[in-house]
C-alpha cells in the first residue's frame, strides 16, 4: 500500500508525525511525505520536523505566502503532477489549512482516494477560511477520521455515510505525551516562576488595528499581575509594527519549537489563546485556557475541557483572570480516546479497508 502524507503548516506536523510513525511498523506500507511549503518560516517548520522526527520531506513544493486562492491554486497547481507521478493508494490530509483542501480536491478529480485526519470537526462560522476548508475536504474525502465524538455528530447531519466515519482519537495527544517528558526537563530561559502565556495569529483578532490595541491594552493590564509571556506569531509581530503598538511591557518571544512551547505550556498559570489545538493540548495538560473567540470548531474542550470562550469581551476576560487566579478554574476532565493511540487506529482502518478492497 502506498500512502502519500501531505503537510503544510505548523499544525499539520503535529498530526502526521505519529502517524508516519504507526504505518511504519506495518508490513507492506510505503510513504511519501509531500511538504507543500505553506509554512516556510525555520521555526515554523524546519525545528518542528527535527523534534518530532518528522523524516526530510520527499517533496517540497515551496509554495510560500499568498492570498487563500493564490495559496490553493499554486499547491493545486504544484501538487497534482506529484500525484500522478507517485499513483499512490491514499493520500492523508490533515486539519484544515489550504493545504488540506487544495490537495483534496486534486485527488477528487484524479480519482485518488483521500483519508482527512482530524475530520469532521466544525466551528459553524463560515468567515473563517478554515471552516471552508473543513466543509469541503469532508464532502469529498474518502474515509473521515474524527477525535471526538461531536465531530461524528456533525458529519451525520451533513449526510457523509457512517461507513465513511471512523472515531479515532486525537492525534495531537500523541504528539504531546511523546514529547512530554523532553518538555518537563525543558528549560526556556528568561521566563518568570508564574505567568501567563498569550498565542494570538487570528486575523479577527490581529488584523483590526482597534481590536488588536484592545486586546493588548488588556494584556498589559494582566501584566500587573500576571506576567505575561508572548511567543509571537510572524503575522501578530507584523501588525503589531504596522498599527504601531507598543508591547514592550509583555514578554514577547520569537515563535518557539514545540518541545520549548509545550513546556510554556505545561507550567503556565493559564494561557490565553485563538488558537484551535492549544486548546485542545491545554485540555489535556489541564491547564485553564481562555480563548479569545466567539466560537471553536473545538466544543470539547468547552464542555469537558479547561478551555472558556471569552471572545473579545475584554472584560470576560479579565473576569474569568480573576477566576483562576483566585484557584477557582473549572473542573476538567480528557475526552475519551485522547490517550496516545489515535495512529495507531488510523494505521488500523486503513489497513482493513485495504484488505476489503484487495478481498473483492
Amino acid at each position: 500500500m502506498r500512502i502519500l502524507h501531505v503537510v503544510g503548516a505548523r499544525p499539520n506536523f503535529m498530526k502526521v508525525a505519529p502517524v508516519l510513525r504507526a504505518l511504519s511498523k506495518r508490513a507492506g506500507v510505503a510513504q511519501t511525505l509531500v511538504h507543500t511549503g505553506q509554512h516556510y518560516d525555520v521555526n515554523m517548520s524546519d525545528v518542528f520536523f527535527d523534534q518530532l522526527s518528522i523524516p526530510a520531506p520527499d517533496v517540497n513544493l515551496g509554495v510560500g505566502a499568498g492570498s487563500h486562492a493564490r495559496q490553493t491554486a499554486e499547491i493545486m497547481g504544484r501538487f497534482e503532477p506529484v500525484v500522478q507521478d507517485s499513483k499512490p493508494d491514499w493520500v492523508l490530509v490533515y486539519g484544515d489549512v489550504n493545504s488540506t483542501v487544495a490537495a483534496t480536491l486534486v485527488c477528487a478529480k484524479l480519482l485518488i482516494k483521500v483519508g482527512h485526519v482530524e475530520a469532521g470537526l466544525r466551528s459553524f462560522d463560515r468567515t473563517m477560511p478554515e471552516e471552508v476548508n473543513r466543509l469541503v475536504t469532508d464532502q469529498l474525502a474518502d474515509l473521515l477520521f474524527t477525535p471526538s465524538q461531536d465531530a461524528d455528530v456533525n458529519l451525520g447531519h451533513e449526510g457523509i455515510p457512517v461507513e465513511r466515519i471512523h472515531l479515532v482519537g486525537n492525534v495531537m495527544i500523541d504528539s504531546l505525551l511523546r514529547l512530554l517528558p523532553s518538555a518537563e526537563k525543558c528549560n526556556v530561559s528568561g521566563i518568570p516562576g508564574r505567568y501567563a502565556l498569550v498565542t494570538l495569529h487570528r486575523p479577527s483578532n490581529v488584523d483590526s488595528s482597534a481590536k488588536l490595541k484592545a486586546i493588548l491594552n488588556c494584556l498589559v493590564e494582566v501584566n500587573r499581575e500576571l506576567a505575561i509571556v508572548f511567543p509571537a506569531h510572524p503575522r501578530t509581530r507584523q501588525r503589531l509594527q504596522e498599527f504601531g503598538l507598543n508591547a514592550s511591557q509583555l514578554r514577547i518571544l520569537d515563535p518557539l519549537p514545540y518541545i520549548d512551547f509545550l513546556a510554556l505550556q505545561k507550567r503556565a498559570a493559564l494561557v490565553i489563546t485563538d488558537s484551535g489545538g492549544i486548546q485542545e493540548e491545554t485540555t489535556f495538560l489541564g491547564v485553564p485556557c481562555l480563548t479569545l473567540r466567539e466560537n471553536t470548531e473545538r466544543p470539547i474542550t468547552v464542555s469537558v475541557g479547561s478551555n472558556v470562550l471569552v471572545g473579545q469581551d475584554t472584560h470576560k476576560l479579565r473576569a474569568e483572570m480573576q477566576r483562576i487566579l483566585r484557584g477557582d478554574a473549572k473542573q476538567s476532565a480528557v475526552p475519551p480516546l485522547w490517550d496516545g493511540q489515535a495512529s495507531e487506529r488510523i494505521a488500523d482502518v486503513l489497513l482493513a479497508h485495504q484488505s476489503q478492497c484487495l478481498g473483492a
